[in-house]
Formats: C-alpha cells, structure tokens, sequence
C-alpha cells in the first residue's frame, strides 16, 4: 500500500486544477495544497469568454467559485519550468522549488500564434484563449472596428463570428477546408452552420487563406488572401488552434509532445520507457489517454466535460493507495456551443465515422438529432436545438449500440443511412 500523500502540486490554476482541489478536500485529503499557475488570476471560467464576454454583456472577470474551506496556496503569475521527478520536486519561474507526494498536471492549451511574428504583433491582431484575451479583444470590438477578418473553421471562430453578427459588425470568415468544422460536426452538419453563418451575414470564404498582412505604421490595415484579392480590416482574430503546454517538461523522461502528456487509463503519467511516474497524474487538456469508448485509442480532449471529470477521477486516484483501488477515467466526451441563434450539443467523438443518420427532425427544418457510426456501431450523436433525445444516445454509444440506434421512435421516419 502506498503511504497516503502529504503534499500535493497542481500546476495548473484552471477548471481542471480547482475541481481536483475540491474533490481532494471532500475526500479528506486534510494535508499541505499549492496551486500553480502561470496567469495571474484565479481560477476561471472559460466558455463565456467567446460569447458574453465578447458580447459585452459582462466583464472578463469570471473567476470560478472555491470552497470557503479550501485552503489551498496559489502561486499565480508564476509558471512551472522544471520538473523532476526522480527528487519529486516543481521549480517554478522564480526559482523556488515545490515538493510533493502527488503531482497534478492540468497545464491545458494556449491558443496558436499567428505564424508570421511580425505580423502577429501588429496592433488589431488578435488570438482568443484566456480571460486577458477576451478583454483586449471585447473592447476593440466594442470600438467599433471598419471590419472583422477571422482566420480558423472551428467553433472558436464560429462563435466570435456570430457574436460580431450581433454587435452588427462587418465580418468575413476565412476557413481553409472546403467545409467548415467538418472535424467535430462532420460535413454534413458542419455545412448546415455554414449556411446559417451566411444567411446571418457572415461574409464565408471556404478554401481561402492569407498571403500576408498589411500595416499602416504598427496597425494591421488589410490583408491579402493567397487569389490575390486584398480586404482592407483594422482587426483579424486567429482562431487558428491551440498547442498544448507541456514544453516545460523536456527533460523530464515523461511522455510529452504536441499531441499532449500521455497517461494510463488511471490518469497517471508515463514515462518515456512507458513505465508510470511515481505519484505524477494529468488531467484536462494536456492528458491523452486511452479512450475505452474508441477500444482504448489515445485522445486528448479540451471539453469542459472532460476537464471537471477527469480531475476528479485523478483526485480519487491519488487518494486511493495503489492501483488495485484506482477508478479508470472513461469520461463520453461531449460539448456544446451556441451561435448564430443554434444551440449545437455533441456526444461522443466523431472522429473516424463511416456513417451518418437523421434520427429525428431534419436538416431543411434545422433542428435535429444524428447519429455516427463506425465499423456498424454508434459512436456519437449531435443535436442543433433539439436536446431532448440526447441522452438516449449517449447511452447507446456507451452501450457500443449497433448503427443506427433506436429506431421505434414515435418522432421518427425513415432513417436514412448516409456517408458522414
């Protein structure tokens, strides 16, 4: 049995971070608490940063609530730079060292920089990720800007679109897929909120990207796209992805890259050789780990969902002794997001689907549910304004259902089974 821990690091003063905090003191972890973080804020909330807060409907400051009996130490504005766990130690950006018994990595994701440095420096150019992006970009667009250029097919940029559609700004939308957020919401889904970005004003370019950037002194002032066609803009937002924050720990021996810190299905983090770190777990954006709703494949997710689970499913596990009492993570992704008036939930991964269904409604009417499947079973549903079945097939992807699910709905006709 492994002795019970004294001392526990999160670093990561996020969603995923805090749930951990709480989930350790409701467990009666009653020893020693830090919290790292590299911004200086509280933990906070991030999906209202694209929407209300751009929006202006309220400030940036969305701190998450805490536990009035939390005691736990922040360190904020201070990034971890170092770990070693053969010491089990933390050196952080200011040269202390934190020691620990158990160690949470929920180091999550920063948005991708414009490629060009230069011109991502220019005044009017924008990236979307944490709270002080929110604010500087909610008031340039509260100032009103000539027009608004978006770079990225994603729902980041989606919902800054359709948020600028609210403040009834000029916006056009640069995607260099020929069909917008096919990766989440497959072709045919993700061409329906292509459509009613259009129709909402949005000024959609599919297959198009920048050549370059112009500037008038420090500010941006056009951009020309690679056909050679030139549109003046005071601001561009790139929505262009996100990288996952694992850089400081080259050195470490653990088993970090871009696609993020590789755990067991226990959450604990591996090593190069594949044996696990001694008392080191990750969760949230940064974990990739095996997936029992996709027969174990690795995946990293950066849903809400998956944030609040998975730190608490760590918390349980570094709580539990040894790995014979430890609960493996088997969190169903799901998230939603809402723009241009829709409300789009999704359950499951749609990652690799071979088919796709109508289960009820239609797309002409646009409020419906689908399902996708794989290899002939259901592996994720979405839903645009029509939630109520939801839940019926997330149990039948956790079920591992045959493709298509439950066809004697009363709301049902016939289902077509289509490509996705």
């Amino acid at each position: 049995m492994t002795a019970r821990p004294e001392r526990i690091v999160v670093v990561g003063a996020s969603l995923a971070g805090l749930a951990a905090a709480h989930r350790l003191r409701e467990r009666g972890f009653a020893g020693s608490l830090t919290l790292v973080g590299d911004e200086p804020h509280l933990p906070y909330d991030r999906p209202p940063l694209s929407k209300q807060v751009l929006r202006g409907l309220c400030t940036a400051d969305t701190t998450l609530p805490r536990h009035p009996d939390l005691r736990a130490e922040f360190r904020l504005g201070r990034p971890a730079t170092r770990l070693d766990p053969a010491a089990r130690t933390v050196e952080l950006g200011d040269g202390s060292r934190l020691p620990y018994d158990r160690l949470l990595i929920a180091t999550g994701t920063r948005a991708r920089p414009w490629p060009a440095s230069e011109e991502a420096a220019l005044a009017g150019v924008f990236t979307l990720r944490g709270r002080d992006d929110a604010r500087r970009l909610g008031a340039r667009l509260q100032a009103k800007p000539r027009r608004v250029v978006l770079v990225g097919g994603g729902f980041i940029g989606f919902e800054v679109a359709s948020t600028c559609r609210d403040l009834r700004l000029p916006v056009t939308l640069l995607v260099r897929d020929a069909v917008p957020l096919a990766a989440a919401l497959g072709p045919r889904l993700g061409g329906l909120v292509g459509e009613v970005a259009r129709e909402k004003g949005v000024d959609l370019r599919l297959k198009t990207e920048i050549e370059r950037m112009e500037a008038e002194g420090d500010r941006l002032a056009a951009v020309t796209l690679k056909d050679g066609e030139r549109i003046e803009t005071d601001c561009l937002v790139a929505a262009i992805g996100t990288l996952r924050n694992v850089e400081w720990l080259d050195g470490s021996g653990l088993e970090a890259d871009a696609k993020g810190l590789r755990c067991d299905a226990f959450c604990r983090a591996l090593l190069r050789d594949g044996s696990v770190a001694a008392g080191v777990f990750a969760a949230g954006d940064v974990a990739r780990w095996p997936n029992p709703h996709d027969d174990d494949a690795l995946v990293a997710v950066e849903h809400w969902g998956n944030a609040r689970a998975q730190a608490e499913t760590v918390a349980d596990n570094m709580l539990a002794g040894d790995a014979s009492a430890m609960r493996r993570h088997d969190h169903l992704p799901d998230f939603w997001s809402q723009q241009f008036g829709l409300t789009i939930k999704l359950v499951g991964l749609t990652e690799g689907a071979d088919a796709f269904a109508v289960m009820h409604g239609s797309l002409e009417e646009r409020r419906l549910v689908v399902a996708f499947g794989r290899d002939g079973r259901t592996i994720a549903a979405a839903s645009i304004d029509s939630a109520r079945w939801l839940p019926a097939y997330k149990a039948a992807i956790r079920e591992r259902a045959p493709f298509p699910p439950i066809g004697d709905a009363l709301d049902q006709t016939r289902i077509r089974v289509q490509d996705p």
